[in-house]
């Protein structure tokens, strides 16, 4: 097990303060959840991950509990309690208060501690993907970011997990160790894409003035549990964009919508909007929500007795590898789980399906996998070309001279935010693909001071690298959309076509990147026709 900081300590899971989607009891149907998250992915999912995750998911929470010690909150009778969510037809969300992510992530990381067979690798970062002579997947390329040097890894199946993160944008809710690495990896592997245009961005990041905690999330339960989003003068405005669900809506209208308010001079004085959830009760909010109240003193907010500013931040990468329902890429011998996949969320992830992804397809994988390895020996890796890639990747410590390495990371995300953010359009687009191709052949060459160990500059040279690469396939792919769906708006095609979609990536004989479209398969259900759950719109 690789992982680019500490085990159990890195990555967004952690970080997850929400919940995790799974039916466990009626009213509540897995046709439901199913058709759900359907309508907020925009139709364009692909219906046989999202038959997977719905079905699968009820029994992972369980193994969590019975088998791994996960303890989830729970009614006075027993049962496990879960709380309403937005764009959901019922309260199917399973938590510890709001602070979830940590309890999965303490029981599952004291689970590998205490197994001899599980080699953990801590703060290293694939950097390669290998294959054998065949093409087939045999590991990757390491570096040992404590020490310097770099590690070839033969295996005879491969997982991609690394998580997405959109740290290629100016305001952001993941963790900041994500950089799309498994995205970028991937792409140089000539695995297969999709729907790399959608990007979600959450509606309540905190906004801190002249601090790195503006985007730290305020989770959605406090909408579902009834707060308000007010704007700078004090409007309950959700009423102009969902007058029927208001803050329940689905992320990316309420993103949006604060976005407009702020965008039309409607905004709160530090360019957000504002979250309250003081009429519910001071004690109400602090023993439901004491994550996020404690987070708020830490800057002197009182998120139980006042409104407390908040805006949009990029937060969750929808778009990633193609895989089926066992987690297998195009490419033999190589899996993929989680955010570094695309099409189980389609144009816009349900708050609550997030964690659900991760454990369902994590699960998925490792029980494929294990019964695929049987019989396998290991790949025999040639070691031819290794030298050129650690080669390259070594460059910018020799250098002397050149671009600031920082100043480019910042061009970057202002970029991305401004034209690939909540609101595009073809020009903008244009103009920031050309941006970024240029950010990304500066970055090329900017050096790094220092030495090989422990560098943390290095490391975000590195960083740049994965991110400038998919911020141009988010654009890329983003300007192929010609029309608004989910997370993707077009203010130059402002409604959803009629035809569904998804948009690919992927290497062509040319050794170039070809970008093309491929209809969405209805393989359960179709848009046209359907009676909704109720609070449910089908499509965006």
């Amino acid at each position: 097990m690789v992982v680019k900081g500490l085990l159990g300590r890195a990555g967004c899971t952690r970080m997850v303060q929400g919940g995790y989607n799974a039916v466990l009891a009626a009213p509540d149907t897995l046709d439901a959840h199913f058709l759900d998250t359907l309508a907020g992915g925009g139709w364009i999912n692909d219906q046989e991950l999202v038959w997977t995750l719905v079905t699968e998911a009820p029994g992972r929470v369980r193994e969590l509990e019975n088998r791994y010690g996960c303890f989830f909150d729970r009614h006075p009778d027993g049962r496990i309690h879960q709380k309403p969510f937005a764009g959901q037809s019922h309260d199917r969300t399973i938590h510890k208060g709001d602070l979830t992510g940590i309890e999965i992530m303490n029981r599952l990381a004291e689970q590998v501690w205490t197994r001899p067979s599980i080699r953990a690798l801590e703060e290293h970062r694939a950097v390669e993907l290998l294959r054998d002579g065949a093409g087939r997947a045999g590991g990757a390329l390491l570096l040992d970011i404590r020490r310097g040097g770099f590690l070839a890894v033969r295996a005879r199946a491969t997982l991609l997990a690394m998580g997405g993160g959109p740290t290629m944008y100016k305001v952001i809710a993941c963790s900041a160790d994500k950089a799309a690495d498994g995205i970028a990896l991937a792409l140089r592997a000539g695995v297969p894409l999709r729907d790399m245009e959608m990007v979600q961005f959450h509606p309540t990041g905190l906004v801190v003035p002249n601090s790195l905690m503006t985007g730290a999330l305020l989770e959605e339960g406090l909408r579902g549990a009834g707060g308000r989003l007010l704007n700078g003068t004090g409007e309950r405005f959700m009423g102009r964009y969902d007058p029927t669900r208001m803050e329940r809506s689905t992320r990316d209208l309420v993103a949006r919508a604060c976005f407009t308010e702020v965008q039309e001079g409607r905004g709160s004085p530090n360019g957000g909007v504002w979250i309250d959830v003081s009429h519910l009760g001071a004690k109400t909010v602090e023993a439901n929500f004491r994550g996020m109240v404690r987070r708020c003193r830490d800057f002197g907010r009182d998120l139980a007795r006042e409104p407390v500013e908040v805006g949009p931040t990029a937060h969750f990468m929808m778009g990633g590898v193609v895989i089926d329902p066992s987690c297998r890429t195009s490419v033999e011998g190589l899996f993929a789980a989680g955010e570094d996949t695309g099409g189980i969320h389609g144009a816009n992830r349900l708050g609550g399906n997030g964690v659900a992804d991760s454990t369902v397809f994590g699960g998925l994988a490792g029980d494929v996998m294990a019964d695929w390895v049987v019989g396998r020996g290991l790949p025999r890796l040639s070691m031819e070309g290794l030298e050129a890639v650690t080669g390259r990747l070594v460059a910018p410590l020799d250098r002397g001279e050149g671009e600031n390495l920082y100043k480019l990371q910042q061009q970057l995300r202002d970029v991305m935010w401004e034209h690939v953010g909540l609101i595009r359009s073809g020009a903008g687009l244009k103009s920031a693909l050309k941006e970024i191709e240029e950010i990304g052949q500066r970055a090329a060459g900017a050096p790094v001071p220092g030495g090989p160990m422990y560098n943390l500059a290095w490391q975000d040279w590195l960083n740049l690298q994965s991110q400038a690469a998919a911020a141009w396939l988010i654009a890329r792919s983003a300007l192929e959309r010609n029309e608004s769906r989910g997370s993707h708006y077009r203010s130059d095609y402002p409604v959803p076509g009629s035809e569904l979609y998804s948009i690919s990536v992927g290497a062509d004989d040319s050794s170039g990147l070809r970008v093309w479209t491929e209809p969405v398969k209805l393989t359960r259900l179709s848009p046209s026709g359907i009676r909704q759950p109720a609070g449910v719109d089908v499509g965006d």
